[in-house]
């Protein structure tokens, strides 16, 4: 399965770049692509390319604040969590966006 996903919370810090760390590890155990975007207080880091989108089979948005082309997601499966979800229980992330492909089938 191929994830990409974005984080951003209100101070741009600690909880983006730990959703990121936490999303990434998860997959990565799973034996997941992924690539993960943050939004914090340094900009975009690690942005998604057009076909890295396209390639996706879901996209994750952990996210407690409005981010920077969300439009490049609408004709996406999209999974919103709040950051602190993704911070502290990722593997529940990953299953619900496992749920969402497969109930899209």
């Amino acid at each position: 399965m191929k994830i990409v996903g974005v984080t951003a919370c209100p101070t741009g810090i600690a909880h983006t770049y730990m959703a990121q760390a936490g999303l990434e590890k998860e997959c990565k155990k799973r034996g997941f692509t992924v690539k993960i975007e943050t939004q914090g207080s340094m900009g975009s880091e690690n942005e998604l390319s057009e076909q890295e989108i396209r390639e996706a089979d879901v996209v994750i948005l952990a996210v407690d604040i409005t981010i920077e082309g969300q439009d490049r997601f609408d004709n996406k499966l999209v999974l919103e969590v709040n950051v602190g979800k993704a911070v502290t229980h990722p593997e529940q992330v990953i299953d619900q966006a496992i749920k969402l492909v497969e109930s899209n089938k």
